[in-house]
């Protein structure tokens, strides 16, 4: 393989990995939010006023969560809750920290199926709006309200999916977290009364809403009890801030009839030191009956390393991990796993002719375990003897404030003291032929948006 097939199998991209990127990315960016913004509809004359121009942003990105009812600290809905909040409110946008989407945009593949990320020039409208002094604007320009659920006890993935989920399984039965109790890891199994084989389109885990603050992490697998070999297959992974899995059209995970549903929790006591009951859930959207998937999914951990070491007060450490392709793939969902040090976690591949393309960079932060679905016609296609190249850094110094003691060493474990350095994936597997059709059918893509 040449470097352009190279660049073309991974989805393009630009090799920009070391951490100074970062820092070249905000300064850009600095640069842009310095000037006044020019949103649709506006002369450079016009002000930037929160009805006209900042409503229809907050509405697009940040009322889901924004708004009474939901897990945000303060509610975007109208001007009157957003007012007081705007220097914090330009503070986030800007250095990226709001909307939740960590996917450095200098590095590696840019284009995905969720991304709640702000435009450029989005941010630089609200920074306006705020260096302007935050202005109403003429009340017959905000926008209709949004129809919005007033709970969480909506799935996020009804939105992707457009319709309700096909199968909901809770655990068996409510879980009881003492106010005062140490962290609990506990083993349970739910018969989901599934008779007949379905293949998963898409899938999504959420706590309850009273469970939400003292749920760690719920991880699901599928098995046959009963059978001479029980080892379960490993469905999903919820943690904080995690919304749902979903697969490419075409492709799907089997959910075999008889199947029991395996849960392996992961509870710590409520920030606020109270009692808190949990009904953990997890929602599945299935292909019609009698749909035969072109390609079957694999979920699976890459590249996690047992032997971490975090020096006291140091920053910027380094851990490298690495997992070898014996199959083309093409890799569909890519998803960090750091724990409170974490920082910042970049994903590359090694090619057997000794190149390296980035495919993807996200910084961290540890209330936000997101799932970046790639979209289909960049999702990065890796030919087999390639080797995935996971680089996590952490910070264990009193610059983090979510360390819970500088003065100590911490290495790899469960609790969120401890840490971890790993990234979970979805992918299938191609033959030699379909890889080289994909590669056409991406290169012919490639010539024609040239061409134009």
């Amino acid at each position: 393989m040449n470097m352009a097939t190279g660049m073309l199998a991974a989805g393009g991209g630009r090799r920009v990995g070391s951490m100074s990127s970062r820092a070249l990315g905000l300064s850009v960016l600095a640069a842009l939010v310095a000037a006044p913004a020019i949103a649709a509809g506006q002369t450079a004359g016009d002000e930037v006023t929160f009805t006209r121009d900042v409503a229809p942003i907050f509405q697009r990105a940040c009322q889901t969560c924004h708004r009474p009812g939901a897990i945000a600290p303060m509610s975007l809905i109208t001007y009157e809750d957003s007012r007081p909040w705007a220097r914090s409110i330009r503070d986030r946008v800007v250095t990226r920290k709001m909307p939740p989407w960590f996917i450095d945009k200098t590095v590696g593949v840019q284009e995905f199926k969720d991304d709640r990320s702000l435009t450029d020039a989005e941010i630089a409208t609200i920074a306006a709006w705020v260096d302007g002094g935050a202005r109403r604007g003429n009340p017959a320009d905000m926008p209709p309200p949004l129809t919005l659920p007033a709970t969480l006890s909506r799935w996020t993935m009804e939105d992707e999916m457009g319709r309700e989920p096909d199968l909901v399984v809770p655990i068996p039965e409510p879980f009881f977290m003492p106010a005062d109790s140490p962290n609990w890891w506990v083993e349970m199994v739910t018969d989901p009364g599934v008779d007949e084989d379905r293949w998963i389109k898409a899938y999504e885990t959420k706590p309850s809403v009273e469970g939400y603050p003292v749920v760690h992490h719920a991880v699901t697998y599928l098995f046959h009890p009963g059978e001479v070999d029980e080892s379960p297959e490993l469905l999903s992974e919820y943690a904080l801030g995690k919304t749902g899995d979903i697969h490419p059209d075409g492709t799907a995970r089997l959910f075999e009839a008889g199947s029991q549903l395996r849960w392996s929790m992961h509870y710590s006591a409520h920030p606020n030191g109270e009692d808190a009951y949990d009904r953990t859930a997890i929602a599945f959207w299935f292909y019609p009956r009698g749909y035969e998937p072109e390609q079957q999914v694999t979920w699976t951990s890459v590249a996690g390393l047992h032997d971490l070491d975090f020096p006291p007060g140091e920053n910027n450490i380094r851990h490298d991990g690495y997992y070898f392709l014996k199959s083309n793939i093409k890799l569909t969902v890519y998803q960090p796993h750091l724990h409170n040090l974490g920082k910042r976690q970049c994903l590359e591949a090694v090619y057997q002719d000794g190149r390296v393309q980035p495919l993807s960079c996200a910084d961290w932060d540890f209330g936000w375990h997101i799932a970046y679905n790639y979209a289909d016609h960049a999702a990065p296609l890796l030919p087999k003897g390639t080797m995935l190249h996971v680089t996590s850094w952490h910070d264990n110094s009193q610059a983090n404030k979510w360390a819970s003691d500088p003065r100590n060493w911490v290495g790899w474990g469960n609790r969120s003291t401890d840490d971890m350095a790993l990234a979970h994936m979805n992918w299938y597997e191609l033959t030699d032929e379909e890889y080289e059709a994909e590669l056409e059918k991406r290169l012919a893509a490639r010539i024609t948006n040239d061409d134009n």
